[in-house]
């Protein structure tokens, strides 16, 4: 159990240092915006390049791992969003944000930096891999079923443009392509470039972390709904076992990898769904309650799921 901790401690112990910085400085919010452009367009970018870019080509194109990835992320959406629906006599808006609350995970964040503590460089290309195609889905599932709702004023060649836009400029799916490219080819970078990279590589996963923590200080909380229990429930606990059991059901795969996206199943509700929410104004205080519950609840399933895992008390594979 030390070992856990020891894992563990320093990712969470991260966010709450963010946390206490902010609530102890009373920087705005607005602060952070360099450091996030530094996280999001550079460091994290570096991550994936160096790390994709050195992985043999045949593991790049697990395709059947990264469909029952997605299918159980997208599982946990169309179960919350059908029930939403049925209670709120077929609102689509809010039962949108409600599922992707149940199903977008903190993995870009969060992602990365629990994933290569626990399981080492082996688990940079599933991660890689996983937040790719899963942002693409969330990319367009947002703005597809605002638009069912009447919500979203864009026409829909207007729409389809600018979901292509955001798929294909993304940072990290830009930097995971490359990689891809760079592997395929075989492409050797020089060394003081790789060193480079290397350095801000190191640099994502705490610089992501503390951001985290501040963004969480940050944004109060009235009231925690009742319905954060259900959500965070679905989050934390149905989403990694749903990953699980999916990807056993699938296939044979490399242990890491099925570790890695039970992982990042097993993470909080993203930072982006209280943005996605903003953004159309719907379920506002709520999404940021579940972002907020959720990464709380999070140190301690985070927590027991690692030391399950790491204590070889779960088999990688159910259906050997």
């Amino acid at each position: 159990m030390s070992a856990i901790f020891g894992l563990v401690l320093p990712f969470f112990g991260l966010i709450f240092i963010g946390f206490a910085a902010a609530r102890l400085t009373r920087q705005p919010l607005e602060a952070l915006g360099w450091m996030n452009t530094f996280i999001i367009y550079v460091a994290l970018p570096a991550l994936f390049v160096q790390l994709v870019s050195k992985t043999p080509v045949e593991k790049l194109t697990e395709f059947s791992f990264i469909f029952g990835s997605v299918f159980a992320t997208y599982l946990m959406f169309a179960l919350v969003f059908v029930v939403s629906a049925l209670m709120t006599g077929g609102e689509i808006a809010q039962s949108t944000i409600r599922g992707l609350a149940a199903a977008y995970g903190n993995i870009g964040y969060m992602g990365p930096g629990i994933a290569l503590l626990a399981f080492g460089e082996e688990a940079a290309v599933p991660v890689a891999l996983i937040f790719s195609f899963e942002n693409i889905m969330h990319f367009a599932i947002a703005p597809m079923m605002m638009a069912l709702s009447g919500g979203e004023k864009r026409s829909p060649l207007r729409l389809a443009l600018d979901v292509g836009r955001r798929i294909a400029l993304h940072p990290f799916i830009l930097a995971t392509l490359v990689g891809v490219m760079m592997a395929f080819l075989h492409v050797q970078l020089p060394q003081a470039v790789d060193r480079l990279l290397e350095t801000l590589a190191r640099a994502a996963a705490p610089c992501a972390l503390f951001a985290m923590g501040v963004t969480l200080a940050l944004r109060p909380l009235k009231r925690i709904p009742d319905e954060m229990a259900a959500l965070a429930a679905v989050k934390l606990i149905l989403h990694p076992l749903t990953a699980w059991v999916v990807l056993s059901w699938i296939g044979n795969f490399d242990p890491v990898w099925v570790w890695s996206a039970v992982l990042l199943a097993s993470l909080p509700t993203a930072t982006n769904v209280f943005v996605i929410a903003q953004q159309y104004h719907v379920w506002v205080e709520r999404a940021s309650a579940s972002v907020l519950v959720t990464t709380v609840l999070s140190v301690f399933s985070v927590t027991a799921l690692l030391f399950l895992i790491k204590g070889g008390y779960l088999p990688p594979d159910l259906f050997p």
